[in-house]
């Protein structure tokens, strides 16, 4: 077989910021192959080894980009190219993926193409899919099992919300998730002088007219903005276990602090402005309803029509109406995401909307990525916050830098895409609303991949619709579940995790917050065992309150949190279960209005 890996180079640090200029300060910023790239290279090799073929990796970027390719070489890879050029610059994921596709149709042609399920720095996972619809592909996300004869793979998939066997025939792209094998990592490349001389190099020239780089993107950057987290009353208790658990539990007893949810806007009465549409996952109605609140809120000050586009069958067109939907589309015959994707991308050259919006899951990238790149449209991946400007032209605001910083991303298409990461909208109350009108489209035939059925992860919808959220981290031994189980359940709470929980699969990956993960906004976030990172705290912002459990006084979590414990959490959590059992009294609730207090002064202070 001949295999093509895709890999990019990103920086090996959380903590990136923005300098004086506005700009983002990587001078210094030491850079590795996106981990989950390690695992596309890792297999790539592999598999070239088992069937007598050859693995190919390639990856754009400035000439210091090489380094990643030499350690790719060093690994086992037999061919390395380097996509390289000052035309290349300013490029976002479509013009990147057009570049890639044109270097892999001067290299190949390829059985098998692997990438990362998502870089860690941007984690939009719009390049794989796109690269599949510009070389007419079909493709698999999140492959965490594989095995093939040369003709079909045979996978089994990680999804958000659980996982899923499926089949493609090759050719295919597959994105690799984090537990498909080991990375590959070299520790030390000896002689990279020898590697680097097998490095090929292919410019702009070389790959055809383009246009490349800024002036091929559909979407460019404009404001940037800081992404510091909310600031919090930061109480850190020490010494007495009995005091910090009475602490503890007048935190989780103590009233909501977070605002209530909002109303859908009631439709305009004549719809006279632009089309938003809101593309349903199939049984994620949670997500379609953030989504459709959201549209119906942009679309009032121009009085926008908002359209839901579903998969027949799904029983949330009975309700779009009520949660903000104008009319509905259904898109008959797709089983795949290939298959939903270009019907929507027929009706939208027909209709032309101007937004756009999916969920950020593994469906909804897949879906947004191939019909941006049919319509050559332009597409944010990961949006945080949405809104519409004069001109009615979407801003969508996405972290990047691992959260340090917040980049609004324009479009310069008539219709402009945006996928929205789950759990950062509010779940509006519905509205009175009727039946909506409905159209059907019909999905086109495509046989190449074939799906089993979902195997969904137990409590995922309750882990959204949590009061109190248990969030683990490394530092609890996965030999301590047992207690933690029953702490969580004492508390009337549900689990969830750091990436490196679920990366060693101690937990589900539908499990994990954060910016590679999912957010949430639950009344009380209840850290055990992390130690505070970015990424896995932007997951948790909107939070009513955060507390901390942790034994060493110095973590970076303490600094976002509003009650911090110092301590070993098992005798916590066993002070807790006893407390539980015994209804064992609390603090007076003048303690839980301080923390109030010294939390309002904080958001005063950061506003």
């Amino acid at each position: 077989m001949r295999i093509a890996v895709l890999i990019k180079q990103v920086p090996l640090t959380d903590g990136l910021a923005l300098g004086p200029d506005g700009r983002l300060r990587r001078d210094g910023v030491p850079s590795e192959i996106n981990p989950h790239c390690r695992r596309a290279v890792a297999k790539g090799v592999e598999l070239a080894r088992e069937s007598g073929g050859t693995c190919t990796v390639f990856t754009m970027g400035p000439p210091s980009a090489e380094a990643v390719l030499v350690e790719s070489l060093a690994w086992g890879a037999d061919d390395a190219v380097l996509i390289t050029d000052p035309a290349f610059a300013g490029s976002d994921t479509l013009a990147t993926a057009r570049a890639l596709v044109a270097a892999l149709d001067r290299t190949g042609p390829y059985d098998l193409v692997l990438t990362g399920r998502n870089s860690v720095d941007a984690d939009t996972g719009q390049v794989g899919p796109q690269v599949a619809e510009l070389a007419g592909l079909p493709f698999l996300a999140a492959v965490r099992e594989l095995r093939t004869d040369g003709s079909t793979v045979w996978t089994q998939c990680q999804l958000d919300e659980g996982s899923r066997e499926s089949t493609v025939a090759l050719p295919a792209v597959l994105a690799c998730a984090e537990r498909l094998c080991a990375p590959a990592k070299v520790p030390v490349v000896a002689d990279p002088e020898a590697w680097r001389a097998r490095v090929r190099r292919l410019g702009a020239a070389d790959l055809g007219p383009g246009p490349w780089g800024a002036a091929g993107s559909p979407t460019w950057v404009g404001e940037l903005a800081d992404g510091a987290l909310p600031r919090r009353a930061g109480v850190v208790v020490t010494g007495d276990l009995d005091a910090q658990v009475s602490r503890l539990l007048a935190v989780l007893d103590a009233p909501s602090v977070r605002p209530p949810a909002p109303a859908v806007p009631s439709p305009a009465a004549a719809p006279y402005g632009p089309r938003l549409v809101v593309v349903g996952q199939p049984e994620r109605g949670r997500l379609t309803r953030e989504l459709l609140g959201e549209a119906a809120r942009l679309a009032g000050p121009y009085g926008g029509l908002v359209t839901a586009v579903l998969l027949a069958g799904d029983p949330a067109v009975e309700r779009v109406g009520a949660w903000g939907a104008d009319d509905a589309v259904l898109v008959d015959g797709a089983v795949t995401e290939a298959q939903a994707a270009h019907a929507l991308a027929g009706w939208c050259a027909t209709v032309v909307p101007r937004v756009l919006l999916a969920p950020g899951t593994s469906w909804g990238r897949e879906v947004a990525a191939r019909v941006a790149a049919r319509l050559g449209a332009g597409l944010t991946g990961d949006a945080v916050a949405l809104d519409l400007t004069e001109g009615a032209a979407l801003r969508s605001w996405k972290p990047v830098a691992n959260g340090a910083v917040r980049a609004a991303v324009w479009a310069r298409t008539p219709t402009q895409l945006a996928t929205v990461r789950p759990g950062v909208l509010p779940v509006p109350v519905p509205r009175p609303s009727a039946a909506v009108p409905v159209t059907r489209v019909a999905a086109p035939v495509d046989g190449r991949v074939g799906h089993g059925p979902l195997r969904r992860d137990v409590g995922v919808d309750r882990l959204a619709a949590a009061r109190v959220v248990v969030g683990v981290g490394r530092g609890v031994a996965v030999t301590d579940y047992r207690l933690l189980h029953a702490f969580a359940a004492a508390v009337g709470g549900e689990l969830a995790a750091s990436r490196a929980v679920t990366d060693n699969g101690w937990l589900p990956h539908a499990r994990q917050v954060g910016i590679t993960g999912r957010s949430i906004a639950p009344d009380v976030y209840l850290a055990l065992g992390l130690a505070g990172k970015s990424t896995h705290l932007n997951g948790v912002a909107r939070a009513g309150r955060i507390v901390a459990v942790n034994t060493d006084p110095t973590a970076p979590i303490f600094g976002s949190v509003d009650l911090g414990i110092v301590a070993d959490w098992r005798p916590v959590a066993e002070a807790v279960l006893a407390a539980r059992e015994s209804a064992r009294p609390l603090l007076p609730s003048g303690w839980v209005a301080a923390v109030h207090a010294g939390a309002e002064a904080g958001d005063r202070g950061h506003d």
